[in-house]
């Protein structure tokens, strides 16, 4: 059997902090004399009251997790902590039923963005604060998962970032410690510097707030329905610089930190990010002015245009303009980039930067092999020999990711959902993005009116996406839970 208190005992840990956060929103309600303030402090109470019971009944010292416990804590983390995120949305939100408030907390955690709220101009302030700090969470947690978790468990070839000084095999909660310390600095330096920009920019504090933490976290939550719309000028300019920040490597910006500048300038993934946002952004424009004969204020076309291509590709999701006005082209060029997502160790969502340059180094070295088959062509990311295992996995993730988008688009399209809404829905579930195209999409993107089973569905999706699929997937195999 699984020892499962060294995988209950963090969860009920971070179930207590949890619980916690959900006072912030209970005393702004309570300070703007709202009565929606006794909906969190009932859920904290519930909440940290769940928490301490586990952390309690399963206290001891763990310095090791096994390889089974680690795939079992991911997993756990991402499924408990949205099951009692929910409970302020169905206390207190108007009617939300289960599967809505399940929706919504598993859209936060995951960073995707996605809401089911049909008018968010109404809300409470504390449903708001309590949207980003969903968001704020989740974009923390992937962060650790993805430096400590993921290459022990080689999920899609995330054993590669080893040799980053991350190598956690054997000790993994000691050396948790000290990367998510490592990490929390990182994020908290970030969200600090985001909301002072957001306030000089004449945000208000509260609007600051909300918007930086979907904007650090690549989320995508807003409290408008207009989203990043009611923000128009300046502030596009600083969020899209923050969401690129929030989408390369943590683990770059803390070498940065420790006055290391050259491995973030030499990082090919980084180079890369950056060289396809600007493809991305010149393609659209060149359509948008060529093919359209769209005119307009040149500053504030190029604004727009770079805004919501770094929004799709980091997976933060914010919109700031209508995009299905622009065409065809400029809609498939950002359902591709919403595909390659933002860089591993990043709060960045979808398959990642890192597994497309290993796949077309994969593909180049094929190709040579077929021209010269008795030559050795080794396979090298950033100077570095990439490992068999490396690249199998990486292969098997895309298989296993784009199988899993299909079988989401069929699934979508037998609850009666348009082709383009089922076809977006899947998209943005499984690569955590945020947006839905689409007849049933409401007019601030809202996916209210959705059936029940579409929206369980896309709470799947956004679970296996935002875990990297192999991570949850070899749980459903007998052989795991065999001793």
């Amino acid at each position: 059997m699984i020892d499962i208190r060294p995988v209950a005992h963090p969860i009920g840990k971070i179930l207590t902090a949890i619980g916690g956060m959900m006072l912030a929103p209970m005393v702004v309600d309570w300070w703007h004399g709202d009565p929606h303030w006794m909906v969190f402090l009932q859920s904290a109470v519930i909440t940290m009251a769940a928490g301490v019971f586990v952390a309690v009944a399963t206290a001891g010292r763990y310095d090791h997790l096994s390889l089974h416990q680690a795939f079992l804590l991911t997993s756990g983390i991402w499924l408990v902590l949205p099951l009692f995120g929910a409970l302020p949305f169905m206390l207190g939100a108007p009617n939300a039923t289960f599967t809505d408030a399940m929706f919504e907390s598993m859209s936060g955690f995951t960073t995707t963005g996605t809401t089911v709220l049909p008018q968010l101009d109404s809300l409470a302030r504390g449903i708001h604060l309590w949207r980003a700090i969903l968001h704020w969470a989740g974009g923390l947690g992937i962060v650790v998962v993805a430096m400590v978790f993921l290459p022990v468990m080689k999920v899609g070839g995330m054993q590669f970032f080893r040799s980053e000084g991350f190598d956690t095999l054997g000790k993994v909660l000691p050396r948790a410690g000290q990367i998510a310390t490592e990490m929390t600095q990182l994020y908290l330096i970030l969200t600090g510097a985001c909301i002072i920009t957001y306030l000089i920019l004449g945000l208000t504090g509260f609007d600051a707030v909300v918007q930086a933490f979907s904007t650090i976290s690549t989320g995508g939550f807003s409290n408008y329905d207009a989203s990043f719309g009611a923000f128009l000028g300046p502030a596009e300019w600083a969020s899209s610089i923050f969401m690129v920040l929030a989408s390369i490597p943590f683990i770059r910006m803390v070498q940065l930190m420790r006055g290391q500048a050259k491995p973030l300038w030499r990082d090919i993934q980084v180079r890369a990010y950056l060289r396809w946002i600007g493809y991305a952004c010149v393609i659209i424009l060149l359509y948008r002015v060529l093919w359209l004969g769209q005119t307009g204020h040149p500053e504030e076309m190029l604004r727009e245009t770079v805004f919501n291509v770094i929004s799709t590709f980091s997976g933060t999701g914010f919109a700031s303009t209508d995009v299905t006005q622009w065409g065809h082209l400029p809609l498939m060029v950002l359902v591709i980039c919403g595909l390659i997502g933002g860089c591993t160790g990043s709060t960045g969502c979808s398959v990642k930067v890192f597994r497309y340059l290993v796949l077309f180094e994969a593909v180049r070295a094929q190709i040579r092999r077929m021209h010269s088959p008795h030559r050795v062509y080794p396979l090298r990311y950033d100077g570095q020999p990439l490992e068999q295992d490396v690249v199998d996995s990486v292969m098997a993730f895309f298989t296993l990711f784009f199988l899993t988008f299909g079988l989401l688009i069929v699934g979508l399209s037998l609850t009666g959902l348009h082709p383009r809404t089922a076809l977006t829905a899947a998209w943005t579930a499984i690569a955590n993005i945020g947006p839905v195209w689409g007849p049933e999409v409401t007019r601030n993107g809202s996916i209210a009116e959705f059936p029940t089973s579409a929206k369980w569905l896309m709470t799947v999706g956004m679970f296996l996406g935002r875990l990297e699929l192999v991570s949850v997937l070899v749980l459903l195999l007998p052989r795991f839970w065999r001793d």
